[in-house]
């Protein structure tokens, strides 16, 4: 496109005026002949990151960015908006600064770009490696073609405490599952050429232990053990690592009382050492400057040479490197080397996405046309929404089959961007499907009449509530959608109270006396406490913020189009005094089951297990599970052990099913948890079939954080169990491992 000189391959421009063209720049040893090109000011700017338009984060100031592209001294850029102004700033970088130098351009494609999947902690509840990867990609293709080349995403911090508002953001509380899904969002971002056109690089975020934030609140402190941090947080980074993820995004928060960013025990000896990660390490947003109110640096300088010699390569929109860096290094404070190797990354990157080659080979408006919000991304919202929703409650009444006048109720049943969610990207919520148009689509129109009854937040009056009961009263079946609106989750939305906003529990209430059969139709970006609820509601379907086809998706569950598949990532609560809460604890001397009475432990007012535990999730069919064969009765600790058990769908209907593994080491040089998620395999069944699942259970599942401070499988007996959910177990076996 364009035609000026990079257009046709002649972007960098030297000092005396002749050009190099920029693909020469196509192998290590070139890179390294630009880097010798360098001055101290470009390979500080090569580190520099900054903001365009939308702002994600707490303002800190602004500079000319005009000026500051063409003198050299900004390697990358996030929050754009807008192709046109993509395409000028890379042309100021590549035809006005003196070496040409493209720029990386950022955004937050959390779960989609312009076509929005379904949350990420949604999306976990499909438990679908496939579902997974193919919404990443998908989202890539759209954000490349806008002209973007980088996706802080994916988030994969492990979330045990549905106060946290990030929880959305995460897969979970569970490590074995976030790092498979991981694992599968970076391949789906990243494909298997960065420079192709529908690829991007991905970031994965928040490196490390930031799900662990105390009491649930935004950028809170972080206090986990390193056995926490080894066995409970690291899994998913080290998976993505593995996967080939190209750069890394560090956390807010701290481990043993030092901010990651400045933590050169994670960044550097662990993750860049021992895992051998070579692509970039960006701070969070202005994080870098936040060593300050943090305590560990006096002043800017002081954090611009902590973050650096850390590990941390670019930071974020903070403008301390672009101060500081340049006389640390050149006063020999800082290394060059340590200066060097951070911008060898960014160049290195720049490479593997064909930048060099073409800097202007994202933008493409007849790609962006035909890629962007296209119809099969829509069907693959709409797949995607159907897998993740998770059946909780069902006496039967679900599917809908000949309902007659349906009643929809609630605010929450019409806006747009409360099927969308947080971080939404480019999603409109105008353009995205809600839930009565989509009931609205699956049936006669004639037959639904909707009634607000309480606004998005819950909040109703006596007029809309009598409103809402009388058309209740007169319908024969009642839809009434509940729960969060997307301001009350994602970043900085935590909550104290997780029980339904508002007052929906008392609509609720009021719409049963009515006698008519209710459906709740949950939309939430966290687990929520919901006991009442779960007690009365005849059917509660779970449905996340499912994104742009979300409203659709949600008809066909009701309807019977689609036999709900999905199960919970995270456990639900029955009070907001159990959370922080999860399914694989650590044994107790005094376990609840065995313990003398009154000496247990245990709460006096509310039971020890979650409302709906991890795993849980019901379908429109039954399934039946037998014959758990094990490969051997005993291995060594390098050995691995085939595992199979059959299933059959003994009901009338086709249906999913996510067949859970799950493994327990019976003793150990340290406490392991009663049970540990161990693998996952989701299967398709028709009515009366029967098939023969097979895990296969090796060293990196077995392994533990010893006391020792290694990671390795410890001899003695182990047991495994395969089931539908954590707590729904219907087999199991045992083995030894024997040195």
């Amino acid at each position: 496109m364009g035609d000026g000189p990079a257009s046709r391959g002649d972007g960098r421009r030297e000092a005396d005026g002749t050009t190099d063209p920029v693909g020469a720049i196509g192998s290590d040893r070139s890179i390294e002949a630009l880097l010798n090109e360098l001055t101290l000011s470009e390979k500080v700017g090569q580190l520099n990151q900054l903001n365009g338009t939308d702002e994600t984060g707490p303002s800190v100031g602004t500079v000319d960015l005009d000026a500051e592209i063409a003198a050299g001294r900004v390697g990358s850029m996030l929050n754009t908006d807008g192709m046109a102004a993509r395409e000028r700033y890379q042309r100021l970088a590549v035809e006005e600064s003196r070496l040409g130098i493209p720029l990386l351009f950022g955004f937050d494609v959390v779960h989609g770009y312009e076509t929005v999947f379904p949350t990420p902690l949604a999306e976990a509840a499909s438990w679908d490696r496939e579902t997974v990867r193919a919404n990443a990609a998908a989202a890539a293709a759209e954000t490349a073609a806008a002209g973007i080349t980088w996706t802080f995403s994916p988030p994969c911090d492990v979330a045990r405490d549905a106060r946290w508002g990030r929880s959305m953001e995460s897969s979970g509380e569970d490590p074995y599952l976030a790092a498979e899904l991981t694992h599968e969002r970076v391949r789906g971002y990243q494909g298997t050429d960065l420079a192709a056109p529908d690829t991007m690089l991905a970031c994965v975020k928040h490196f490390v232990g930031y799900g662990d934030v105390l009491a649930g609140r935004e950028y809170n402190t972080v206090d986990v053990s390193e056995t926490a941090l080894r066995e409970r947080h690291l899994p998913p980074f080290e998976a993505a690592v593995e996967a080939g993820v190209g750069s890394v995004m560090t956390a807010f928060t701290d481990f043993e009382r030092v901010p990651v960013g400045a933590h050169k025990g994670l960044l550097r000896d662990l993750l860049k050492d021992e895992w051998g990660f070579d692509g970039v390490v960006v701070s969070d947003w202005n994080s870098v400057r936040e060593l300050l109110p943090h305590g560990i640096a006096v002043d800017e300088r002081e954090a611009a040479r902590a973050a650096l010699e850390a590990g941390t390569d670019v930071d974020m929109v903070g403008h301390i490197y672009s101060k500081e860096l340049e006389e640390l290094v050149a006063e020999g404070t800082v290394a060059e080397s340590l200066l060097d190797d951070a911008v060898r990354r960014v160049l290195e990157t720049k490479r593997r996405l064909g930048l060099f080659e073409d800097p202007y080979r994202y933008f493409d408006d007849a790609r962006r046309e035909s890629v962007v919000g296209s119809e099969r991304h829509r069907e693959a919202a709409r797949e995607g929404a159907r897998e993740s929703m998770v059946l909780l409650e069902n006496d039967g009444m679900l599917p809908l089959t000949d309902a007659g006048t349906v009643a929809v109720g609630g605010a929450l049943a019409t806006e747009g961007t409360d099927v969308l969610g947080e971080w939404r990207a480019r999603g409109d919520g105008d353009d995205a499907v809600p839930i009565l148009a989509g009931i609205e689509n699956a049936v006669d129109a004639a037959r639904i009449e909707f009634v607000e009854g309480y606004d998005r937040f819950g909040e109703t009056t006596p007029e809309k509530r009598d409103e809402l009961v009388e058309t209740v009263a007169g319908a024969d079946v009642a839809v009434l959608a509940v729960g969060e609106p997307w301001e009350l989750s994602g970043e900085c939305s935590s909550r104290t109270d997780i029980s339904l906003p508002g007052d929906q529990r008392a609509v609720l209430e009021a719409a049963l006396e009515t006698g008519t059969p209710v459906v709740t139709v949950i939309l939430s970006g966290r687990p929520l406490a919901i006991p009442w609820t779960a007690e009365n509601v005849p059917a509660v379907l779970e449905a996340w913020h499912p994104g742009s086809e979300g409203g659709n998706a949600v008809a066909d569950v009701l309807f019977g189009d689609h036999s709900p598949s999905g199960k919970l990532p995270m456990s639900f609560p029955r009070t907001v005094g159990q959370v922080p809460l999860q399914y694989d604890e650590l044994p107790t001397g005094r376990p609840e089951a065995t313990a003398e009475p009154g000496w247990s432990s245990s709460y006096v007012d509310c039971p020890n297990d979650p409302l709906y535990a991890f795993g849980h999730g019901l379908s429109y069919t039954e399934f039946a599970y037998d014959d758990l064969a094990i490969g051997a009765q005993t291995i060594s600790p390098t050995d691995h052990l085939d595992i199979e058990a059959t299933v059959e769908n003994i009901g009338e209907r086709a249906g999913r099913e996510v067949v859970q593994l799950y493994v327990r080491d019976v003793v150990g040089s340290r406490s392991r948890p009663t049970i540990e998620l161990a693998g996952f395999e989701k299967i398709s069944l028709e009515p009366g079939e029967r098939r023969r699942v097979a895990f296969e259970l090796g060293p990196k599942t077995l392994a533990t954080w010893t006391a020792d401070g290694e990671r390795r499988v410890e001899s003695g007996e182990f047991e495994v169990f395969v089931g539908r959910a954590s707590d729904d177990l219907r087999l199991s076996n045992g083995f030894t491992v024997a040195e």
